[in-house]
C-alpha cells in the first residue's frame, strides 16, 4: 500500500518533476516509509512507500527494470504474486527482489495491459515504456485502490487522492454542478469518472487507460460480474463458505503482522471465525465505540467481545470521549479525496490512528451488504417489475426527490433533470441483471460501494500507514455472488446465504442480531461544540461568496439541526457542512 503521482506530457515538453515533487508530501501518510521520485523525458513518476512486502530498499518504487525497459508506481498489494513469480520464472524472467510490485512489471512485458486479468488484489499503478513512451493506468476490478486524473491540453497527472493533483497546482476547482446533483441525491455518491470538481477525474474501476506518447488514449473495462444464474444445482452457502476461506488466507499475504477490524457484526466475526479455523493463533482484534448520545449508544463491544473471546484474539477495545472527537472531525475532513458524509469516516479514522499503533495490515468486512442484499433498500425491490424498477429504487435509496432541490440549491446551481435518475435508468437498462434486485446489486457494487465504503475505509485507514484489505471484495466471491439467486441473498432480512454460510462457525446470537452501524451519536445529533462547527462552515465567507444553498434551507436547518434527515435516515444538514468543511479544508 502507497500512494503515487505522476505527469505524462504530450509533444517536445519535458515532464514538470516539480510538479510532482509537490504532490508527494500529500501522499506521506499512505506511505510513510520512503519517496521515490523517476523522470525520463516527458514521464515522471513520484511514490511514497508503505513497506509490507519485501521490507527492503530493492521493493523501493518507481521500480525500473532496465533490461526489459519499464518503469512502475504501485499502489495496493497482489496477492498471488508468487504463484506469477513461479509462472514467469519458469518462462525465463529473472527477479531482483521479493515484492509484488516487480511481479507487476514482468506479468506486464510478458502479457501487455492484459496482465491486470491475472491479477488477485487490490492495485491502482501506472506503467511506463521506456521506447515507445506509452504509459498505461490500471485500476483494480472492485476500485478498492483509487487513481485521480487531471487533463489539461498537452498534460495529463495522475494521483492516489484528489488533495496531490491540487497540490500540483493548475487545476480547474470550479463545481461539477452534475456531480453536485448527484452529492445532493445519490447517498452522497459521486460515480466516476466524475469527481465533485470539474478540472479532476478518477478512472473507473476495473478499467485500464492506455496513453500514447502524442496524447491520444485508448480505454476499456476488463471485469464485471455477471448477474446470471448458474444452470447446474449449487449448496450456495458451501460454496460462499469455501470462497470467502480463500479469500480471507490470501489477504494474509505479508512480512508484517495482519490484524482484523472487529466491529460485532456478522462479516468481521465471520472473517475472525475463517482465520481461527485456519489455525490463525494470537490474532489481533481492534473494536471502536463512542460516547452516546441524542438517545443512541456509541458502541457494539457486547458483540466484538464475545467473539474475541470465543476466538481468543488479542482484543483492544478503543473507547473515544467527546475530547477526542471534535479534533478528529477536520483531521477527518482533511483525508477525505472527496467529500463523504458517512459518519463512519470518522470513526474509521480514530480507529486507524490507534490500531497502526499496533500492525500496518488489516482485514475489513466491508462490501458484504453490497455484494449479499443486506440494506434495508433491497427488499422492497423484491418483485418490483423491470419497468418500474428505477422509480423503486429511487425511492428507496436516493436521500430526496429532484423536486426538492428547487427549494434547497440556488438556481444558479440547479439543473432541469435529475441526472441521478438519469444514470440509474442508464444502469438498470443495460442486459445482464434479469431483475430488479439484481440490477440494484449490480449498481451498488459498481458505483456506490466504490465511492462510499470502500474509498471510507482506504481513505482514513492510509491516513494513518495502515493497509485495510477487503476480503468480501474477492473478486471470485463476488462472481458467486452476483450469480446467487436474489431470493436466497434476502433471507433471513438480508444475507441469508451468507447467515447460512456463517452457522455454525459464528455464533447465532450474532448472525441473527439486528444489522448494526458504526455509531457516532456527536454527528447523527449535532449539538453543542459540533453544530458550532457546521454553523460556522455553512457562515463562512467562503461559503457565502460559494452560494451553494438558498438561505433560507440553511436557516430552516440550522433552527433544527436534527430534525430534517434524508431517505435514509441521514443528518440533512450534515449533509450541507461536510460538503462546504471539504471545500474550504481544500482552499477552494
Amino acid at each position: 500500500m502507497c500512494g503515487i503521482a505522476g505527469e505524462l506530457r504530450f509533444g517536445d515538453r519535458p515532464a514538470d518533476t516539480d510538479a510532482v515533487r509537490r504532490m508527494l508530501p500529500c501522499l506521506e501518510s499512505r506511505g510513510p516509509d520512503g519517496e521515490g521520485l523517476w523522470e525520463h523525458g516527458r514521464i515522471a513518476f513520484g511514490h511514497r512507500r508503505l513497506k509490507i512486502i519485501d521490507l527492503s530498499e530493492k521493493g523501493g518504487q518507481p521500480m525500473t527494470d532496465p533490461e526489459l525497459g519499464l518503469t512502475v508506481v504501485f499502489n495496493g498489494c497482489i496477492y498471488n504474486y508468487q504463484q506469477l513469480r513461479d509462472e514467469l520464472s519458469k518462462s525465463g524472467y529473472r527477479f531482483f527482489s521479493t515484492s509484488d510490485t516487480e511481479v507487476i512489471l514482468k506479468a506486464y512485458h510478458r502479457w501487455g495491459a492484459d496482465c491486470v486479468t491475472r491479477f488477485f488484489g487490490m492495485f491502482a499503478f501506472a506503467v511506463a515504456e521506456h521506447d515507445t513512451g506509452t504509459v498505461t493506468l490500471a485500476r483494480d476490478r472492485l476500485g478498492i485502490k483509487p487513481i485521480y486524473l487531471a487533463e489539461s491540453p498537452g498534460r495529463l497527472r495522475f494521483a492516489s487522492t484528489l488533495p496531490a493533483l491540487l497540490a500540483a497546482g493548475g487545476v480547474d476547482t470550479t463545481i461539477d454542478k452534475v456531480a453536485l446533483q448527484h452529492y445532493m441525491t445519490f447517498h452522497s455518491v459521486v460515480p466516476a469518472p466524475r469527481t465533485i470538481l470539474s478540472g479532476i477525474r478518477k478512472l473507473p474501476p476495473a478499467t485500464v487507460r492506455v496513453i500514447r506518447a502524442d496524447g491520444t488514449t485508448s480505454e476499456r473495462v476488463y471485469w464485471e460480474a455477471s448477474f446470471t444464474r448458474f444452470e447446474e444445482e449449487q449448496d450456495w452457502a458451501d460454496a460462499v463458505r469455501e470462497k470467502l476461506r480463500t479469500a480471507v488466507d490470501r489477504r494474509m499475504v505479508a512480512d508484517v503482522p495482519v490484524g482484523v477490524l472487529l466491529s460485532g457484526g456478522l462479516d468481521s466475526s465471520l472473517i475472525v471465525a475463517l482465520l481461527a479455523e485456519q489455525g490463525q493463533q494470537g490474532l489481533t482484534t481492534f473494536s471502536i465505540g463512542f460516547e452516546s448520545g441524542g438517545g443512541e449508544s456509541g458502541d457494539e463491544f457486547e458483540y466484538s467481545d464475545l467473539i474475541a473471546r470465543k476466538f481468543d484474539t488479542v482484543h483492544h477495545q478503543i473507547r473515544i470521549g467527546k475530547d477526542r472527537f471534535l479534533p478528529a472531525v477536520q483531521r477527518t475532513v482533511a483525508a477525505m479525496s472527496e467529500p463523504m458524509v458517512s459518519h463512519d469516516c470518522i470513526a474509521f479514522n480514530l480507529l486507524s490512528e490507534d490500531v497502526a499503533k499496533h500492525v500496518k495490515v488489516v482485514q475489513s468486512g466491508q462490501g458484504a451488504d453490497e455484494i449479499f442484499a443486506g440494506y434495508s433498500w433491497y427488499p422492497p425491490l423484491d418483485g418490483v417489475p423491470r419497468e418500474r424498477a428505477v422509480d423503486a429504487y429511487a425511492k428507496e435509496f436516493f436521500d430526496r426527490p429532484h423536486a426538492d432541490l428547487a427549494r434547497q440549491l440556488n438556481p444558479a446551481w440547479l439543473l432541469d433533470r435529475d441526472v441521478s435518475r438519469e444514470f440509474v435508468a442508464e444502469s438498470f437498462g443495460r442486459p445482464g441483471a434479469t431483475t430488479a434486485v439484481d440490477a440494484a446489486l449490480r449498481l451498488d457494487s459498481q458505483v456506490m460501494l466504490v465511492d462510499d465504503p470502500v474509498k471510507r475505509v482506504d481513505n482514513m485507514t492510509m491516513a494513518w500507514g495502515l493497509e485495510a484489505r477487503v476480503p468480501f471484495l474477492d473478486h471470485e466471491l463476488v462472481e458467486l455472488a452476483a450469480a446467487c439467486p436474489p431470493e436466497l441473498k434476502l433471507a433471513q432480512d438480508g444475507k441469508g446465504v451468507l447467515k447460512e454460510a456463517a452457522r455454525g462457525l459464528v455464533p447465532d446470537e450474532v448472525i441473527d442480531r439486528p444489522k448494526g452501524y458504526f455509531p457516532v451519536p456527536g454527528i447523527r445529533h449535532l449539538e453543542g461544540a459540533m453544530l458550532e462547527k457546521v454553523r460556522d462552515a455553512l457562515h463562512a465567507p467562503a461559503a457565502r461568496e460559494r452560494a451553494l444553498f438558498r438561505p433560507e434551507y440553511v436557516s430552516e436547518l440550522l433552527a433544527d439541526p436534527n430534525t430534517a434527515r434524508t431517505t435514509l435516515g441521514a443528518n440533512q444538514l450534515w449533509q450541507l457542512a461536510l460538503l462546504e468543511m471539504w471545500l474550504q479544508d481544500k482552499g477552494i
